[in-house]
């Protein structure tokens, strides 16, 4: 070490705080060059007391949390020690983000701390969990459900649900439910951790819940399944698994998972056999056990009792016969044996279900599980809800005395057993602007063996209801045959023209001619064999003719016309496919709840509300919160809709609705009539109610729609009789204490847009609106009378002679037409013969050439009779 460094404080003759530092602080002997550095208080290192190193300096800073400057070795200012902080963190010494970075000690340290924290848990958890006895599991609890004034409508639940002894269970039904839900049953752990973790995540980003997948798991489901879809109540599960698990023996599991399961007309395996085979849960045989493990899966969709069900149901039971065999729970030869589907009883419903109660309870819990995700059937079945609803009495039962009275003076099966059998009727009624659901009729009741709820059957086509989505999407979207001066489409008005003769050829809006299944141009056929030129949309609608609106659905689009029907309720589901001719005459299946409610969006002024029945769910005491009412959206223009309501009053008042004129107040709606009869409809309503009234025939052992033709003694049944009837029977008793209201006057919508070849417009006039007059003549009683229209023989004409025009004149009453012209109407006569071409309108048969199985018209010539395409009747 050198001389100077040996030096003593003030050695060297240098007076201290010459250097220009304050006095103390001394001078740096190491400095040079005019370079010093502040040196620290207090003595002055020499050999004998060393300077301290970087690591030296670094710890006694963390000893003393001192900064650059403190007192060495950790001391504080005034001689006193620093105080260790227990978490360096953020870290001392460091500078820039490395200050705020944990070191591995603290990263270590705190895995450590967490692991024990949750060993801890998990241990805690599992000591304290407990599994109360079977019995205490299953809860002898009632569902109530209320009418819309709160009164109470009826109760659904189970009283008399037994547990079982699993020796007391037929081992084909313990072994066809291993087989078939969970093959390693018996030797498992009772635990799948990768299902549970896709149900934990996909409950936390809010998504569907999966099921369990070991019986086990399902066990705990169904015994501790409360109606809270949380994460608290999935932990609770994994730890019941985990303890069932371990204290229970798999006959003790398997025993509580079959008396606590969900089978559809019940829960537990004795009152699955009690109410599908009538037998004790120890006499199924192999054949009826597979049938009922196959439920597990979903009542709903595997229980061969509900229509559409039974070839879905057929294929899981042999799947689960052949699983069977595969492990070993049954041999090849007893499998063999079970050759026919084991069919069930019939259900045998409870007495306080009887009448139309087991339909508004069964809308009712559809509607509560569409609504609530972490519901389901299963759950509903359980019972301690309390539900509330839109239902209305009065109105219910004035919708079943309705139907009732018609048929009593319609049918009678003794007189005419081939014709008036199996007739069915559904029917809905809505709140315009609300939606609630406040009536419907769902079929003769349970009590007689008609358990489908005809007032949400999807199988029954709608006829010609369907046109005036046709003619709403012509308004609001245009007609692609001509645009307007921003090049979009041209909206149109009802006082529109087009070609209305039978058999006329269809044309795509690039004026090509649509083709049928056959290859040659198609051709649509009306009602009858009348050649009445180019009439208005609102007379073609009036008179429910089929060809001007099988051209309007080609120059609109079908799929546009789909999207404003779903805009106004139809479900997607119901559509038909649209690229079909056919698709404007209503081959789409939708129900009479979804009809009534895209009619309700016209009487609206385009506001949709979705049809709701359910106002308000209690469990525990508490109200969940689904069920909050949903503002309704625009879905069409007002002035659309009100134009559209002003076309369809005129078919209630002078059309093929006429029988509505008893009603007595301000009406509108439309008929609807299918092929060969099979279907009729009427779909009508006024401000405050909007009803839709269907009725057919259909083979109950087949599932067969059979024609109307013959019903009640007529030759035919069309859209404008019986259904409307009912309606008007049923209007008069629901708005019995509501004022009479008439109908917004419809403002200017659109322009007037004439199909191809349509004659000059010079001649003319806008026809007026319903609303605002009506027909000049005095008409019979009950029979509308149709103007004689203008009647044109194509572009060329001769002046004078065959040059369309009006006709001034109207056809004194006739008689109906046989067909009944769409819906008991006549049909026009024609009084001028150099107008009528070179055929009268005369009777025709309804029989009509089929709609090929995809959906595309074939042409005429495919049966004796000279017809066209699909045909709707009003």
């Amino acid at each position: 070490m050198s001389e100077r460094r040996r030096r003593s404080a003030n050695g060297g003759g240098q007076p201290p705080g010459d250097d220009g530092l304050p006095s103390g602080s001394g001078g740096d002997e190491l400095s040079s060059d005019g370079i010093r550095r502040r040196r620290l208080p207090g003595n002055r290192e020499t050999a004998q007391q060393p300077r301290m190193t970087r690591a030296e300096l670094r710890k006694a800073g963390q000893k003393g949390g001192g900064r650059r400057g403190d007192a060495p070795g950790g001391a504080a200012p005034g001689g006193k020690p620093g105080k260790k902080r227990f978490i360096d963190y953020p870290r001392f010494g460091k500078q820039g983000f490395r200050r705020w970075v944990p070191s591995w000690r603290l990263w270590l340290s705190s895995f450590l701390i967490l692991f024990a924290a949750c060993v801890g848990g998990v241990f805690y958890l599992y000591e304290t969990t407990t599994i109360p006895p079977l019995k205490d599991l299953v809860n002898e609890q009632n569902n109530i459900y209320y009418w819309a004034d709160g009164t109470e409508m009826t109760r659904k639940g189970e009283t008399n649900r037994q547990i079982i002894e699993l020796k007391d269970i037929n081992p084909n039904l313990q072994n066809a439910v291993i087989a078939a839900e969970n093959e390693t049953f018996r030797t498992d752990s009772g635990v799948d951790p990768m299902g549970m973790l896709r149900a934990v995540y996909n409950m936390a980003k809010g998504g569907q819940t999966q099921g369990a997948s070991t019986i086990t798991q399902q066990y705990v489901k169904n015994a501790y399944l409360s109606q809270e879809q949380t994460l608290d109540r999935k932990v609770k599960e994994f730890f019941i698994t985990l303890k069932l698990n371990q204290d229970s023996t798999k006959e003790d599991i398997l025993k509580g998972y079959l008396n606590t399961s969900w089978f559809g007309r019940g829960t537990g395996a004795q009152a699955a056999a009690q109410a599908y085979y009538g037998v004790d849960a120890k006499d199924l045989n192999l054949c009826q056990s597979a049938m009922l493990a196959g439920l597990l899966k979903g009542a709903g969709l595997y229980d061969p009792s509900i229509k559409g069900n039974q070839e879905r149901a057929e294929g899981r039971w042999k799947w689960i016969l052949q699983r069977m065999v595969e492990t070993k729970n049954t041999t090849a030869e007893e499998a063999a044996k079970c050759t026919a589907f084991p069919e069930p009883i019939k259900p045998v419903p409870a007495s306080n279900m009887n009448g139309q109660i087991s339909y508004l309870v069964d809308v009712a819990n559809k509607y509560v599980v569409s609504k609530d995700p972490s519901l389901s059937l299963q759950a509903l079945d359980k019972g301690g809800f309390k539900i509330y609803t839109t239902f209305e009495k009065d109105k219910v039962e004035a919708l079943k005395k309705a139907v009732d009275d018609v048929k009593a003076e319609t049918l009678n099966v003794q007189k005419r057993p081939d014709k008036d059998n199996w007739v069915q009727f559904g029917a809905a009624s809505i709140r315009p602007g609300d939606g609630a659901l406040v009536a419907i009729y769902g079929g003769d009741g349970v009590e007689n063996q008609h358990f489908d709820n005809n007032a949400d059957a999807q199988g029954v086509q709608v006829g010609s209801t369907f046109k005036p989505f046709v003619l709403a999407t012509a308004m609001q979207v245009g007609v692609q045959t001509q645009k307007d001066d921003s090049g979009k489409p041209k909206r149109i008005n009802a006082d529109s023209r087009y070609l209305s003769d039978d058999m006329s050829e269809i044309r795509k809006p690039d004026g090509s001619l649509v083709i049928g299944d056959d290859g040659k141009p198609y051709r649509q056929k009306n009602e009858d064999s009348g050649k009445r030129g180019y009439v208005s949309l609102r007379s073609a609608m009036q008179w429910s003719y089929n060809v001007p609106f099988v051209q309007l659905n080609q120059d609109v689009g079908g799929q546009n016309v789909a999207n404003i029907a779903e805009q106004m309720g139809v479900r997607k589901e119901s559509f038909a496919d649209p690229k079909t001719p056919t698709f404007a005459l209503g081959t789409s299946t939708i129900s009479p709840i979804r009809m009534a409610d895209a009619y309700a969006t016209l009487a609206a002024s385009g506001k949709q509300a979705d049809p709701y029945s359910v106002t308000k769910v209690e469990w525990k005491g508490a109200a969940r919160p689904a069920f909050a009412k949903v503002e309704p959206k625009q879905a069409l223009e007002p002035a659309v809709a009100d134009n559209v309501t002003d076309v369809l009053v005129n078919v209630a008042k002078n059309g093929t609705g006429s029988k509505s004129n008893a009603l007595g107040r301000p009406v509108a709606g439309k008929t609807g009539t299918t092929d060969q009869n099979k279907s009729a409809w009427w779909v009508g309503y006024t401000p405050q109610l909007s009803t839709s009234v269907a009725m057919w025939r259909e083979d109950p052992a087949k599932h067969e729609r059979l024609s109307l033709n013959g019903t009640g003694g007529k030759d035919s049944v069309h859209g404008g009789d019986t259904p409307t009837d009912v309606f008007t029977r049923y209007m008069k008793a629901a708005l019995a204490n509501e004022k009479k209201m008439d109908f917004p006057t419809p403002q200017p919508v659109g322009s007037q847009v004439d199909s191809s070849g349509a004659p000059s417009t010079a001649t003319a006039t806008p026809t007026p609106t319903a609303t605002e007059t009506m027909a000049t003549t005095a008409p019979d009683p009950g029979v509308p009378q149709q103007p004689v229209p203008t009647q044109t023989q194509g572009p060329a004409c001769v002046p004078g002679v065959d040059c369309p025009g009006t006709v001034p004149t109207t056809p004194p009453p006739t008689k109906p037409h046989p067909t009944g012209g769409g819906g008991g109407g006549s049909s026009p006569t024609c009084l001028i013969p150099a107008l009528c071409g070179s055929s009268q309108p005369t009777p025709s048969s309804t029989a009509t050439d089929p709609v090929s199985p995809t959906g595309k018209p074939t042409r005429p010539g495919t049966s004796p009779s000279p017809t066209g395409g699909a045909q709707a009747a009003p």
